[in-house]
């Protein structure tokens, strides 16, 4: 039963906390009026729910965490033929790759290249399982109340639809792409999560601190339970995250790194003090979820692809030296980035499992 519980109160936690880190992504991605295709509660995989605005909320078998799938933020360059394919597929409604070829006079692999990334961009649905070829749709349209009574029209999955002016449709399609944006709406939204991990934490630091209070020792012994300003709680919270933003930057110091990483803790050893904290009672619980989310934010800051502070420094270096930063060269940082994560879980993980189950607590 213990097992059980731990791995529920694992998953709840840590659950949340990623959720909530990917609606920072989703809540800035639509301020900026980016699309968002799809924001879901667990990982990626057959879901179900509803779709509003344009995005797919649900839920997925495994709900460890959550993602928002903001369109336009593959890297490299774009493909040349998107305006003609965008145009030749919404005027078919449903159309293979060899036709969108053949009316835009490219070759089958141009086709799909830029097919693909109309995809990615959510202005196309790609083939299914039941599909034989390599069948693209153009994506179901259903206007607002509001845009109705001013004259949009409504399309179903693969219906067909006027295109009067191409480049027109490509540029609206264009403006609602996170690669459209300026610089520091990108960074913004790429920033947006770590700032909700650690607001959610300084808010539950000042609930601790300035409405439950808690208990502490004087010098004399005698144990008084105090409460502080809100603005005393903000405080204390900026000075954890201070002390936690310190902490993984030892990690970039050779003198230093072994001692992070053995002060650390793989999701075992999270998942085991979720247990611990939460059968403490709730204060205990509630400054656990706070420090875990600190950690979360924190984390996801390293300037390592594929976190969000990875994809901020590509962001910067495209920035400064005018260059894109290619699909395969990204690729090649990400397995770089997974590589060492793996390493450090390895390590930690082995550290978790002698402290937590064979009880060799040093």
């Amino acid at each position: 039963m213990d097992i059980v519980l731990t791995i529920v109160y694992a998953v709840l936690i840590l659950g949340f906390l990623v959720f909530i880190h990917e609606g920072g992504h989703y809540l800035a991605a639509r301020a900026f009026g980016v699309r968002v295709t799809e924001f879901m509660l667990g990982l990626p995989g057959p879901s179900i729910g509803f779709t509003k605005g344009g995005t797919k909320f649900g839920v997925t078998p495994i709900l460890l965490g959550g993602y928002a799938k903001v369109c336009g933020m593959e890297p490299g360059e774009m493909s040349p033929h998107l305006e003609a394919v965008l145009a030749s597929l919404y005027r078919r409604g449903t159309a293979n790759m060899e036709d969108v070829a053949r009316d835009c006079g490219i070759t089958d692999d141009e086709a799909y290249e830029a097919l693909e990334e109309l995809v990615e961009w959510g202005s196309a649905k790609g083939p299914t399982k039941k599909d034989r070829f390599n069948t693209y749709r153009a994506p179901e349209v259903r206007p607002s109340k509001k845009a109705l009574a001013a004259g949009a029209a409504a399309y179903d999955l693969g219906e067909a639809r006027p295109v009067e002016d191409a480049h027109a449709l490509f540029e609206s399609e264009y403006r609602q792409q996170y690669r459209s944006l300026p610089f520091w709406k990108r960074s913004v939204i790429l920033v947006a999560g770590v700032a909700v991990n650690l607001l959610f934490a300084v808010a539950l630091f000042v609930v601790i601190y300035s409405v439950v209070g808690v208990d502490v020792q004087l010098s004399s012994g005698e144990i008084r339970h105090v409460t502080v300003g809100p603005l005393q709680a903000v405080q204390l919270g900026f000075m954890y995250i201070g002390m936690v933003v310190q902490l993984v930057a030892g990690l970039f110091n050779p003198a230093t790194a072994g001692e992070v990483v053995q002060s650390s803790s793989s999701i075992i050893g999270i998942a085991a003090m979720s247990k611990q904290a939460v059968d403490m009672g709730l204060m205990s619980a509630m400054m656990f979820v706070a420090s875990i989310s600190v950690s979360l934010g924190v984390m996801n800051l390293l300037p390592i692809p594929p976190l969000d502070g990875g994809r901020f420094v590509i962001e910067v270096f495209q920035k400064v030296s005018r260059r894109v930063v290619s699909m395969r060269a990204l690729n090649y940082l990400s397995l770089a980035g997974m590589a060492l994560f793996v390493c450090f879980f390895l390590v930690m993980a082995n550290q978790d499992i002698q402290r937590f189950v064979f009880g060799n607590w040093g």
